[in-house]
């Protein structure tokens, strides 16, 4: 993955003082991935698909800090419908929050013993659909209610066909389904199924944050389960934007990040940031390493509380948009990638633009409509596709058994059909 560095005398917006004045200039651009564990199977042998289309492609332990990532949005584990509106979730002021000035001691066991409790390890299986074997994945998360709901990043779970989360102090692993997501934001809220009781993380405010601070990054590094890592560092700049890059080129720009030198790994992704008072102040979600074998690097970016947070509420109102998804989305079954110019009139095909299906799923609708590999999705419900995230777009209003009209281009031609949609993987 590639960042987003801005020139010196810059911030990453590219005006005024430099977000990480005073501090000495960032490494030159690196590769950006979300701490994840690798998958079971590298991702260059599934075919090519886009991270907010219908299927899961599985990206290297990335890219992103969080495991095996895919694409597609469902209620992994099943499960579905909106979620009904609660009271929000919020934040405290920060405690005390040490500044790295000063020797102040900071008490990483103690920190430890009073955020891990509440941290929890997720593990994920992507389905190839008959494409080749299953992969596996796993990440971190954090519980924010006693009943189980928990927060992470969307790449931990995303095209995940099985969820399963593991509980410190608490034997064996629960299956969890998704409430809600925003890919674009990068936050997941899960529900553990069957579960009361819980200890949960206390989110401060994250605006209060200042450069210098120090900070504790926890998580589930490489993915071994077990007592989480912990690791201390300090902020080293804030309202970071950065470009998030898989094995494939594709990217996806995540602003406002929170910059650490506390090393982290892949596995961490949707881990705890906490604060010298034990407050969750971000999650967790990328690093940037010298290239995408590297497992841990002290150059990590986390989302800010406040930025999550504000996501979550949304998903625990109900509040569907364009960014933010409320429960299962409806799923078309076919895989797609990017179409250009070459890669048109090397098929014979009248359209430069729309979602290039390089794979259909037997027994889905895709299947049944006889959308074919090769062919070119150029619209839904009559609104035009021009791209594989624009597809994802159009389809993640749908829910399962939902019906909408896909128009395609081959070689023979334009058709259109009318599809239900049906149950998929988490997006």
């Amino acid at each position: 993955m590639s960042e987003d560095v801005p020139e010196a005398g810059m911030n990453p917006e590219g005006s005024g003082g430099r977000a990480d004045q005073g501090l000495p200039p960032p490494p030159p651009p690196r590769d950006i991935w979300a701490p994840g564990t690798p998958p079971s199977r590298p991702a260059s042998d599934h075919p090519a698909r886009r991270g907010r289309a219908l299927l899961a492609l599985v990206v290297a332990g990335v890219v992103l800090l969080g495991s095996g990532i895919g694409i597609g949005f469902g209620l992994a584990g099943g499960g579905g419908g909106s979620t009904v509106a609660q009271t929000p979730i919020g934040t405290v002021p920060q405690q005390s929050p040490s500044t790295g000035q000063t020797d102040n001691g900071l008490d990483v066991q103690a920190i430890a013993d009073k955020v891990v409790p509440a941290v929890v390890d997720i593990n994920t299986v992507v389905s190839s659909y008959g494409f080749g074997p299953s992969a596996e994945g796993a990440g971190t998360g954090m519980v924010l209610t006693a009943s189980g709901e928990v927060l992470t990043n969307n790449h931990v779970i995303e095209g995940a066909t099985s969820i399963k989360v593991s509980i410190e102090g608490r034997s064996g692993s629960y299956t969890a389904k998704v409430l809600g997501a925003s890919p674009s934001a990068d936050v997941a809220l899960l529900q553990i199924k069957g579960v009361s009781g819980l200890p949960t993380v206390t989110l401060a405010d994250s605006s209060s944050l200042t450069l210098g601070q120090e900070v504790v990054a926890i998580g589930n590094a490489l993915g071994q389960g077990g007592f989480p890592t912990v690791t201390a560092g300090t902020i080293t700049a804030l309202d970071r934007a950065i470009t998030v890059q898989d094995n494939r080129g594709r990217e996806e720009h995540l602003t406002g990040m929170i910059q650490t030198d506390a090393s982290i790994a892949s596995g961490d992704s949707g881990g705890p940031l906490v604060n010298s008072s034990g407050q969750v102040v971000g999650m967790i979600t990328a690093g940037a390493t010298a290239n995408l074998t590297q497992s841990s690097t002290d150059l990590g970016f986390a989302i800010p509380t406040n930025g999550a947070l504000s996501i979550v509420n949304e998903i625990r109102a109900g509040h569907a948009s364009s960014d933010i998804i409320i429960g299962e989305a409806g799923f078309l079954g076919v895989q797609v990638g990017d179409l250009d110019a070459a890669t048109a009139a090397r098929l014979g095909l009248s359209v430069t633009s729309g979602a290039l299906v390089v794979g259909v799923i037997p027994d889905t609708p895709a299947a049944e409509a006889g959308i074919p590999e090769s062919a070119v999705i150029t619209a839904i419900d009559g609104e035009k596709i021009t791209s594989p995230d624009a597809l994802g777009t159009a389809l993640h209003g749908h829910k399962p058994g939902e019906q909408v009209r896909v128009t395609w281009v081959d070689q023979n031609g334009t058709h259109t059909a009318t599809v239900r949609l049906i149950s998929g993987p988490a997006v």
